[in-house]
């Protein structure tokens, strides 16, 4: 049986991911500031922390501030004469106090009223890795559902979240499906340690690379953050955690009911582009619709009246239809309720009727916290979507492809370091090669972004502006990373072409992953004979059993790795637990799942999977030894 490390079960209630600089103006709330930020991210694709001027006037649009050409010159010319203009660069401070200098109506309009703090947000300050200035994040305190769940007050949460990380529950679930996403972290129940003062660390490095596995962005944070209870740190792990778990199925492979959302002269490869959250927001106009109420344009100030929200739950609301599942009525009177905060907290004792009240409180519906209300609605399809796949509808089903291991292997692994934008779809989110372009600099590959074409794209001549990039990006891997691209083109990474895609990406995780066993070996070069050198010296000394190569066939029982784990951390592997001769194909992978969990846990960042040891793919098995060769290494 297997034990769940449940960070996602938790039913949380706090704006995790809300921050801004301490220095910023206090006229401008978090949420504002929040908003800011994510449109300064969607220009500032390589993450310098910094934006040219010309890119000035895509930034205040991105930011739903749209200003005429000679304003936006005035502007540049304002910052020069102060001296805020570096080398034509502005910061994403400068464009803060900007914006807050603005007193035009049209800027005013756009802005949400700032949040009083006796509302019920509490603020904790932090330093994010952008900014040395200081940060706030802040959660709802009004909202019991995270501290009830833990069983613990907030203030337990931030000063030992290492006591309630693991919560275990059995489960026989292998798949990747929103099943598995929700329960996050999969590991043996012997893996796991209950909590004491020499277990905490590996506890907590399990939790964290495992997270980092499914595509969190965990850089710079280790465990001892989550021992101390850094809260800032906390919270952002959290809400990635969540997310990932709630939009695991809103994905048409895997929800072909979702074709229902299917608008007029639409193909099924537009849709099949759209994220999680903007199918997300179909689906609630779809409802709305059929409603034949008014559409909205956000979770955010669209729904801080309630009324959307008790339309789409009267809509989705089991009428009877099915055999076996009986009729949940909802009563939409509340809808007249004149105060606000009634008429939200009437809308969600209906939504509890059905089982959907997580994750807000009327509160939060009417500030229309962006984040809280996403993971509302997100929450809400997962368990009543109320579509029906359509029939009789001339759709190429067989397109309908179905995410594979190593092309979830490669997504979570360009996640897990952050790119902009994150990659919910694999060869749709890089067809313009910018997620590639940040993972040449990952890799210590300049990238000239003054040659890089940058969104927002016009409509008129889009695609062309992304053939660019990704010719570029070709460009840069033959001329400058030295990678075999022999028949690739910068068309084939455009039209999304599977297999000679995944054959640039292997190449970049590889590079990357030779790279950091490189940084520890002081610059000495590192190749595949180096890594099984290393691996058979380290299991000899031990006196444990070598391997031929990444193809031995004796890696499918995963005792080449399990042994090479306890020739690393001596006495860290549980022998008498494992099944080790005439093992079936579950008993493979059990151990797989093991040494897996055991890898992360003593440190190694392993993105491979188990079935991957179990069927001896070369290059994902490459990876795990030299994960554990980086691991090793860092022996004192």
């Amino acid at each position: 049986m297997f034990s769940i490390v449940w960070v996602y079960k938790v039913e949380v209630v706090f704006d995790g991911f809300r921050s801004h600089k301490m220095a910023a103006p206090a006229q401008i709330s978090q949420d504002e500031l929040e908003e800011l930020r994510e449109a300064f991210a969607k220009i500032d694709v390589d993450s310098h922390g910094h934006i040219g001027t010309k890119e000035l006037n895509d930034l205040f649009k991105a930011a739903n501030l749209p200003l005429p050409g000679y304003r936006v010159r005035e502007i540049i010319q304002d910052l020069t004469k102060t001296g805020d203009l570096h080398d034509g660069k502005v910061t994403f401070d400068e464009f803060a106090n900007v914006v807050h200098g603005l007193k035009s109506t049209e800027v005013a309009k756009t802005f949400k009223k700032a949040i009083n703090k006796k509302e019920g947000i509490y603020a904790v300050a932090g330093t994010s890795e952008q900014s040395s200035s200081g940060t706030q994040h802040s959660y709802s305190g009004d909202c019991p559902y995270l501290f009830h769940w833990l069983r613990m007050p907030p203030s337990y949460l931030f000063e030992s979240l290492s006591r309630y990380i693991c919560s275990q529950h059995d489960t026989g679930s292998t798949n990747h499906s929103n099943e598995t996403y929700r329960t996050t972290f999969i590991s043996m129940s012997r893996t796991i340690h209950k909590y004491n003062n020499s277990s905490w660390s590996e506890n907590l490095n399990l939790a964290l690379n495992s997270a980092s596995a499914i595509g969190c962005h965990v850089v710079n944070i280790g465990a001892e953050d989550l021992k101390e209870g850094r809260q800032h740190l906390v919270l952002g792990l959290l809400w990635q955690v969540i997310k990932i778990g709630l939009f695991a199925d809103i994905e048409i492979s895997r929800n072909e009911a979702l074709i229902a959302l299917l608008r007029d002269g639409e193909s099924l490869e537009d849709l099949m582009k759209l994220s999680p959250e903007e199918l997300l927001l179909r689906w609630a106009n779809y409802h709305l619709e059929e409603a034949g109420c008014s559409k909205i344009n956000n979770f955010s100030s669209d729904i801080k009246d309630s009324k959307a929200y008790y339309n789409i739950l009267n809509q989705v609301a089991p009428k009877g239809d099915e055999e076996g599942i009986p009729p949940i009525a909802i009563d939409i009177s509340g809808i007249r309720e004149k105060e606000d905060i009634k008429r939200a907290e009437c809308m969600l004792e209906q939504a509890d009727r059905l089982g959907c009240r997580q994750f807000v409180t009327a509160t939060d519906v009417v500030r229309g916290n962006p984040k809280l209300n996403l993971a509302y609605i997100a929450n809400l399809f997962n368990k009543y979507p109320a579509l029906k796949k359509p029939e009789n509808q001339d759709i190429d089903w067989s397109s309908i492809e179905g995410e594979t291991r190593e092309e979830r292997t490669f997504r979570n692994w360009m996640n897990s370091l952050g790119v902009n934008p994150r990659v919910n779809h694999l060869y749709v989110d890089i067809d313009d090669a910018l997620v590639i372009f940040q993972l040449y600099e990952k890799i210590n590959v300049p990238v000239d972004w003054d040659r890089v074409n940058k969104p927002p794209y016009s409509k008129l001549g889009s695609n062309m502006k992304k053939l660019e990039n990704c010719n570029y990006a070709v460009e840069l891997g033959k001329n400058e990373a030295k990678f075999s691209l022999v028949g690739i083109a910068g068309q084939d990474l455009n039209e999304g072409n599977r297999k000679l895609t995944q054959a640039l990406l292997w190449q970049l995780m590889r590079r990357y992953t030779l790279n950091i066993l490189e940084e520890l070996g002081d610059g000495q070069k590192v190749n595949d004979d180096t890594i099984v050198t290393w691996v058979n010296d380290t299991l000899t000394q031990a006196g444990k059993g070598t391997i031929s190569g990444f193809k031995d066939g004796s890696i499918a029982t995963s005792m080449p790795v399990l042994d090479l784990i306890d020739a690393i951390q001596p006495g860290s592997i549980r022998y008498d637990l494992i099944k080790v001769e005439d093992l079936t194909e579950e008993e493979k992978l059990n151990n797989a799942k093991y040494a897996i969990s055991m890898a992360r846990k003593i440190g190694a960042r392993v993105y491979a999977l188990p079935e991957d040891l179990v069927e001896v793919k070369p290059k994902m098995v490459m990876t795990v030894f030299a994960c554990l060769m980086a691991r090793g290494m860092k022996r004192v």
